[in-house]
């Protein structure tokens, strides 16, 4: 007969062999949780790490863990991944790592294992409650991130969720839309629903977007540009914008209604789904070139406890780090391995939500080398452009960064399109009345090829904007002569100084008639010319609508009206819709004005007011027009008086079988002609001052 002890003894052997079949060595790819077989498979690479530990919670609050697994080096880890199986792991399991190594700032090491860690590739993440937990170092020491901070913050910390990515896309695919009949709209997507009179069942999220299909169809846009979607761990009254990603792979949870893990991950491939069900494109706006943790004295949230040397640029004080991002560090792109991160993380949004496009927030970041020197053919952008997941999808940079690069025109190989800073500064400037912007806006209306042509791209190279979420407003670029950031808290020395803008007359609001219709036919001038620029265009969410931030030409921590979208504008500015509206479907019936070459001299001619050619090195010019030739349509005489006084157009003379015909004209109503209608008895057209107009050679 067995005695108590013998049995106690049987008891333990069998739990360590349950624990033993509920616990494998697993695998090093991929990395990340991934279900495999009846478990879940966690990897991670760090190359500096001595020791690796997974702690497992029941609930997003826990500072304790319900279960500890201690990786084995021998065991579990190859090469440079630490890697363990686990049997029975639900989805919404929370996770942490907790990893040890050299504490030694000055060689670049921050391992520190009373920090619980970010898995870099989670998928999920579970609310902050108080990042000040998450300081690697003592903040009360004098010694400050060289000291060693002993305090635990798993209770306070995001943790890491498994996500099955189980989804019925119903037969859906990325649309693949040629860029030249591509109109982008740049959005937030909780600013854009998030106001009480957005009237949507699931305001600021994901849903809540697709809740206002019917109007970007209405509108004319056919793909909407996603600001940053990546969790921050910060409130959005503190990072709204949220252009500082935690990690690359875990969505936002405030976009999502969803509280279970994964819900925001649902409810984006719905969206996407949607949208595209009703021929709209999906691009997300993705931070690659700096994280949340920010310089030395930042939160130890993930990748600087994971491996800091490799994962940031380092200075020969390996204590500090090089900022070429202008918030306190930079994301190692140099390395190989973050290289793959980022792909890795491309990839995913491709495969797995179907995301049409990216558009790359200071870009040339990523094409620096591990000096920091720009480099002519850098690795990474090149392996973008060329990886086959990738070959189909929308690649736009925002060609340059805050170290003083700008690559407007020369960034990398064709497959990249960029952000044309050109095309928005003069454009800005000619319909300012600046001197000497006649053949600056003439270029840019034909597609910039004196920025593209040499490098061998073709205006779809050119994402041509007039306003964007960092600057002013449409409404406000017409209304503010100086910026007013003064509740962002930083004394109105943060945003731009030099806006390229004009109030005439009264800075901000006004009633005066004159100055009201003065703005109002601007706003028209300069939507319609990025509707007729050859290029892509891109307009920013709420510029059809009149919207306005007061002058805020930064509102990057204004989660209020400041930077919400009030849908009641859209019954106050009808007038205003109904035009950019019109300008995007005059576009689409065109062909010419969205050609994805630049104009040959047979096809364009451009003319003085007087029937001339334009005097490119008169200064004082402000009026041209130009004559777009068309093989598959009507001949365009378009024409663009930035003066002050009226301007007398010779009309080019057409066959007796062809009249010109007015078909828009921003300074009579109305505006834009349902039936465009004939210009008789004169050879002349009369646009009146800071107005266009386009007429048609019709038989």
């Amino acid at each position: 007969m067995k005695s108590k002890v013998d049995e106690l003894q049987e008891i333990e052997r069998l739990l360590g062999l349950c624990e033993v079949q509920s616990t494998r060595s697993g695998v090093p790819l991929p990395l990340g949780a991934h279900r495999r077989g009846d478990g879940v498979n966690f990897a991670l690479f760090s190359r500096n790490a001595s020791g690796v530990r997974l702690d497992l919670f029941e609930h997003e609050a826990d500072a304790v863990p319900s279960r500890t697994i201690i990786l084995d080096p021998e065991r579990n880890k190859t090469g440079d991944i630490w890697h363990v199986w686990l049997a029975n792991v639900p989805v919404g399991q929370l996770y942490g790592f907790r990893l040890t190594g050299p504490y030694a700032p000055a060689e670049g090491h921050r391992f520190n294992p009373n920090k619980l860690l970010i898995d870099p590739y989670a998928a999920a993440l579970s609310p902050a409650r108080d990042l000040t937990a998450a300081l690697g170092y003592d903040p009360d020491s004098r010694e400050l991130d060289l000291s060693f901070s002993e305090t635990d913050d798993a209770g306070q910390v995001p943790k890491s969720a498994v996500v099955f990515d189980d989804f019925n896309w119903q037969g859906d695919q990325p649309l693949r839309r040629p860029w030249a009949s591509t109109v982008i709209y740049e959005l937030h997507v909780r600013g854009y629903t998030i106001h009480p009179s957005s009237r949507v069942r699931f305001p600021g999220t994901f849903r809540g977007l697709t809740e206002k299909i019917g109007h970007l169809k209405e509108l004319g846009v056919t793909a909407v540009e996603l600001m940053p979607v990546i969790e921050t761990g910060q409130s959005t009254a503190v990072n709204y914008w949220g252009y500082d990603p935690i990690n690359f792979f875990a969505l936002r949870s405030a976009y999502a209604g969803a509280s279970e893990k994964g819900g925001p991950l649902l409810e984006l491939k719905e969206m996407v789904r949607l949208l595209h069900r009703e021929g709209l494109e999906v691009i997300l706006d993705v931070v690659f070139n700096h994280t949340r943790e920010g310089n030395e004295l930042g939160p130890t949230l993930c990748f600087r406890g994971v491996d800091n040397a490799v994962y940031y640029y380092l200075k020969d004080d390996k204590r500090y780090y090089r900022d070429y991002t202008g918030v306190g560090q930079t994301v190692n792109a140099a390395h190989p391995f973050v290289r793959d991160l980022v792909l890795d993380a491309l990839r995913y949004w491709v495969i797995e939500a179907h995301v049409d496009g990216f558009r790359f927030d200071l870009a040339s970041v990523l094409g620096r080398d591990a000096h920091g020197g720009l480099l002519a053919d850098a690795p990474l952008l090149e392996r973008i452009a060329e990886d086959p997941i990738l070959r189909d999808t929308k690649l736009i940079a925002e060609a340059w960064d805050a170290a003083g690069a700008y690559q407007v025109g020369s960034f990398s190989q064709r497959r990249w399109s960029e952000w044309n800073g050109h095309f928005r500064d003069d454009v800005r400037r000619f319909w300012r009345g600046d001197l000497g912007m006649l053949g600056r806006f003439a270029s840019r209306l034909a597609g910039s090829s004196d920025i593209y042509g040499a490098s061998g791209k073709g205006p779809e190279a050119s994402i041509n904007f007039i306003t964007c979420h960092d600057g002013f407003t449409l409404r406000d670029l017409v209304s503010y002569e100086r910026k007013h950031n003064e509740p962002n808290g930083h004394g109105n020395r943060d945003g731009a100084d030099d806006n390229q803008s004009a109030n005439y007359g009264v800075e901000g609001e006004t009633d005066d008639p004159v100055i009201v219709e003065l703005r109002a036919r601007q706003q028209r001038n300069l939507l319609l010319t990025l509707a007729v620029s050859r290029g892509v265009p891109m307009l920013l969410a709420g510029d059809e609508l009149g919207r306005t931030q007061r002058g805020n030409n930064n509102p990057y921590c204004q989660d209020n009206e400041t930077s919400w979208l009030d849908w009641s504008l859209l019954e106050q500015n009808a007038e205003l819709f109904r035009f950019a509206r019109d300008m995007l479907a005059f576009r689409r019936a065109h062909a010419v004005l969205r050609r994805d070459a630049f104009y040959s001299q047979r096809a364009a001619h451009w003319f003085a007011p007087g029937g001339g050619t334009p005097d490119w090195f008169d200064p004082g010019a402000r009026a041209l027009a130009l004559l777009a030739e068309a093989d598959d349509g009507p001949a365009l005489l378009l024409t663009f008086n930035a003066g002050a006084e009226s301007q007398h157009f010779v009309l080019p003379p057409l066959s007796p079988e062809r009249s010109w015909h007015v078909a828009v004209d921003t300074g009579r109503r109305p505006f834009v002609w349902e039936q465009p209608a004939i210009v008789s008895g004169t050879s002349a057209y009369t646009v009146l001052a800071r107005s266009s107009a386009i007429l048609l050679a019709l038989g």
